[in-house]
């Protein structure tokens, strides 16, 4: 982690030991409604299938209060976040997302009873979860992601000085945040972020000081995101909530006719916007499932869904760029009143830190690089992925889940590892061993290649990958150099039909074929896939195997169908 995020985390653990952060929070009374503004702003114009769509989610919302198998009683600070049980699925429940949503649907029917049924689920809300108690307020980020959909569906609701009710729910929300700012900087991901963007949106609404929250969110954003786009945590789908956070940030300051954000916010946030817009898929808003998957999709004023990135990808370029990442027809560009600009234009190559990619027509590469400033989350590095169009022929498997079930407990190992990527393992062990469940040991040394990277783990193996492009077809060489005994190569594959051939496989969306200097076995073989948080299943994988005399292996990926 580094001296600087263990000092932080030391001074936060040492803050809750000694009952400083307990009574930092003090005594509060859970708020009573009314909470939202009757106001009803004119929707703006949309096709009719966007209303129908908004409507119909309105109607279909689950229940308001979640708490899965933790005590709503137990103090908050000191609750147990592992033992009872997964608490990713129950902070999501509750993040307040049906909020913007019903303020939505008010919007678009009025008289529907949509602002009615807000008040009753934020009432129950509130009366489930009364401060400090419970899984709900044990995490600071939690807090400040659901008061930025405070602030969101209250600015949806046409803005104006909140009510006695809201501005309790808020207050109570930003002392929340405010007294575990130690943990969050300890982390060097979003929750550095997250957390002073939600008090930045709380002070805005409450009409507070805001000088000291826009200048640590400027702060993290300049340690955490790389002037190329690259952020600390190398992973799409955080990625993603970084974007979605800082852009509901900046359509909260317009909304407020705040000035801009401090440097380098902006430039890096239009950085970081460019990074996700290469990687989106068109036709279905995927993206490669690079480093941890939560399913995250905070604001999603599209209906877009965790799956689907082209909402949070055309916000973000529209605020940050003043352009389209190619998405025009996004509803939730439209709810928030934000114009089509002219089109990010396409490249073929690009490299930003921690990854680079490819593209060539229909079809892009990523490959995952370092170098490696902040921890990383899997053992991922020089995985590659390949798209053709909406199918993902070489992937990332995924995530599992951060805490699984006792018969699942073998994802805490397997999916952040370097067998559940497109890899080589020497040995079939680690190049960098667990420390933690969110922690790695002995880093790998990265190496920048002008066609790919290289890493060299702490026994001295050298792994050197090059990615390119012959007629139209694309190559991966790679190239191992050090002692070892065996050596093992993983592509894990689209889940369709695959036959197994002499040099390789072959299906009816592509062929590998791979040559080598040196004797290589090859099989196809079922792998753990986590499609979405939660969930896991079984996808095609060739494997090749191969002794210490070898050193060169090399993958033609031929594109057969027109998807």
């Amino acid at each position: 982690m580094g001296p600087r995020p263990l000092l932080w985390l030391a001074r936060h653990r040492i803050g809750l030991a000694t009952g400083r952060v307990a009574r930092a929070l003090g005594e509060a009374e859970a708020p009573r409604g009314p909470f939202l503004s009757p106001r009803a702003p004119a929707p703006p114009p949309l096709p009719a299938v966007q209303r129908d769509a908004v409507l119909a989610a309105a109607r279909a919302l689950g229940p308001a209060v979640a708490h899965g198998p933790f005590d709503p009683a137990a103090p908050a600070l000191s609750l147990d976040l592992f033992a009872p049980g997964d608490v990713r699925p129950v902070w999501e429940a509750n993040r307040l997302a049906w909020l913007p949503l019903l303020a939505q649907a008010h919007r678009l029917q009025p008289g529907g009873g949509h602002l009615l049924r807000a008040e009753r689920r934020l009432s129950s809300w509130a009366a489930a979860n009364p401060p400090w108690t419970g899984p709900n307020w044990a995490c600071g980020q939690e807090a400040a992601l659901r008061g930025l959909h405070l602030a969101l569906a209250h600015a949806l609701l046409g803005g104006g000085a909140p009510g006695p009710g809201l501005q309790a729910l808020l207050r109570l929300h930003d002392r929340r945040i405010a007294v575990t700012q130690a943990y969050a900087r300890a982390q060097d991901n979003n929750h550095t972020v997250s957390e002073p963007a939600g008090r930045l949106a709380i002070a805005w609404a409450l009409g507070g000081d805001e000088t000291r929250h826009a200048a640590a969110l400027s702060r993290a954003v300049a340690r955490l995101v790389a002037p190329d786009g690259g952020f600390a945590v190398v992973s799409t789908g955080y990625h993603r909530l970084l974007l979605d956070t800082l852009s509901v940030v900046e359509w909260l300051r317009r909304h407020h006719g705040r000035p801009s954000l401090p440097v380098p916010l902006p430039t890096r946030a239009g950085a970081a916007a460019r990074w996700l817009a290469r990687l989106v898929c068109p036709e279905s808003g995927g993206v490669p499932r690079l480093g941890h998957q939560d399913g995250s999709a905070l604001a999603d004023l599209s209906l877009a869904g965790p799956e689907d990135a082209r909402g949070s990808a055309e916000r973000a370029a529209r605020l940050f760029l003043g352009a389209s990442a190619g998405f025009p027809a996004d509803a939730g560009c439209a709810w928030l009143g934000l114009p089509p600009g002219p089109t990010l234009p396409a490249e073929a190559a690009w490299e930003a830190t921690g990854t680079r990619g490819w593209a060539a027509g229909r079809t892009r590469l990523l490959l995952r690089t370092g170098p490696l400033r902040f921890r990383p989350g899997q053992a991922d590095l020089l995985h590659l992925d390949l798209w053709h169009g909406p199918e993902n022929l070489l992937r990332d498997t995924g995530t599992g889940a951060y805490n699984p079930p006792a018969e699942s407990g073998w994802w805490l190992d397997h999916f952040p590892s370097a067998a559940a990527h497109n890899l080589i393992r020497f040995d079939e062990t680690e190049p960098m061993p667990r420390a933690g469940r969110f922690l790695l040991a002995r880093w790998v040394a990265t190496e920048r290649l002008p066609d790919g990277a290289a890493t060299r783990d702490a026994a001295g193996r050298r792994h050197a990958r090059r990615v390119r492009q012959e007629g139209g077809d694309w190559v991966v060489e790679d190239r191992v150099t050090g002692r070892f005994r065996t050596l093992t190569l993983r592509w894990h594959l689209l889940p369709t039909p695959w036959r197994l051939c002499a040099d390789g496989v072959e299906s009816a969306a592509a062929r590998l074929r791979v040559t080598t200097d040196g004797p290589v076995a090859l099989a196809l073989q079922s792998a753990p896939d986590s499609p979405s948080y939660g969930a896991s299943r079984e996808i095609p994988c060739l494997v090749l195997r191969a002794g210490s005399g070898i050193s060169l292996l090399r993958t033609r990926i031929t594109i057969l169908s027109s998807l």
